[in-house]
């Protein structure tokens, strides 16, 4: 497939190109990439935005972002932290007494996966053991597209089975941590989460492309499509999921956004623009454990180098968020998947490989930055 780039002076950035072009080779169905540095801003796609079709995906097409979301509900704690209004290390049961919380868990546990609290999407432990949750997927999560949950429901989901550890004991990516964070956003501010992401970061930093669609299942145009290939009754089906109700992971993993919008958005929050200094450093500590801090990952480059980040995915899209410290270098990017017959190993395998082919071009180098799969 062609690609479009974009940059200043006819710079072509052959090694982008290649990047792009080998990741639609290796089994996703389109790629959109936005790389911002010192050679300035470069754009392309490569592959199609719908099956079937021979048009590239749309270099400002909005795509779901999956747990990118994470950063952004971060961010909007963290303000409110600022504010005085949220202690980081006050019990977030303080702002939530409905939820019989144990009052050890933090504000700052939550943002940080140590709670210890059972992700509602299902757990899966060392020992090979699994515990279920909502459904998420095969035929069970393409028959519940459209169900809109609530995110207390999911949180009341979670707080019914045992916790994973004692809070602050250990590390384990949950998606509950999230939506109780957005759950704390609401009874703060006095304002629906969408409203306040709305009124406190989007707004303020330009973000007309980011929606916070709730259980609305639209996806604003242009847009690639999302493709979700599983396997029931011994056959492989493929489903269009670009319409879909994404509320069953709520504020863990619902916006919509663009690359241009996740640029702007990672840029201004490194560069100290969003966040007072002492949260942003907060928010930058790693927990020793996979190096996530406060709704992003902290990760090493071959050369040295620190680089921050979050990745996204969810069944049909994958996002990719990094930038250096000063945020003058990032890169952002969606990923769409097609009809290529993988299963949940192969398909975060495929996400993997991708992500680290795209860093080593731009940033030199780095460890895959956290669980590289679909928002489970």
């Amino acid at each position: 497939m062609s690609l479009t780039p974009k940059s200043p002076a006819g710079q072509d950035r052959p090694e982008l190109q290649k990047a792009v072009q080998e990741i639609v080779d290796s089994g996703f169905a389109g790629v959109q990439l936005r790389v911002n540095d010192h050679n300035g801003e470069w754009v392309g796609s490569a592959g199609v935005g719908k099956l079937g079709e021979s048009a590239k995906p749309p270099t400002d097409g909005r795509f779901r972002i999956g747990s990118n979301t994470k950063t952004f509900t971060a961010a909007l704690v963290l303000l409110l932290v600022a504010d005085g209004r949220i202690g980081l290390d006050s019990p977030a049961d303080d702002h939530l007494p409905e939820y019989g919380l144990d009052r050890r868990v933090t504000v700052r546990m939550l943002l940080q996966h140590t709670s210890g609290l059972f992700n509602f999407t299902g757990e899966y432990y060392e020992d090979g053991t699994t515990a279920p949750g909502i459904p998420w997927q095969g035929q069970d999560w393409v028959d519940n597209l459209f169900h809109t949950y609530r995110p207390e429901e999911l949180v009341r989901l979670a707080l019914s089975k045992p916790a994973r550890f004692e809070p602050g004991t250990d590390w384990s990516y949950s998606n509950t941590n999230y939506v109780l964070a957005r759950l704390l956003v609401e009874k703060v501010s006095g304002r629906p989460f969408a409203e306040e992401m709305q009124r406190r970061i989007l707004t303020p930093l330009g973000l007309s492309g980011t929606v916070v669609p709730d259980a609305s299942p639209e996806i604003p145009e242009p847009h690639a499509h999302g493709y979700y290939t599983y396997r029931h009754d011994g056959h492989w089906k493929t489903v269009d999921v670009t319409r879909a109700n994404a509320s069953w992971i709520s504020a863990a993993g619902d916006m919509i956004s663009t690359t241009r919008d996740l640029h702007t958005f990672f840029s201004a929050l490194m560069s100290g623009q969003l966040l007072p200094t002492p949260l942003l450093a907060e928010m930058r500590t790693p927990h020793p454990k996979l190096g996530y801090g406060l709704g992003l990952f902290v990760q090493e480059t071959d050369h040295g180098g620190t680089i921050y980040t979050h990745n996204g995915g969810m069944w049909g899209w994958a996002a990719l968020m990094y930038s250096t410290p000063d945020g003058a270098t990032t890169l952002t990017a969606s990923l769409t998947t097609g009809d290529a017959e993988l299963d949940f190993a192969q398909a975060g395998a495929l996400f993997a490989k991708a992500q680290q082919r795209l860093v080593n071009e731009v940033f030199g180098g780095g460890q895959t930055a956290g669980p590289a799969r679909p928002a489970r």
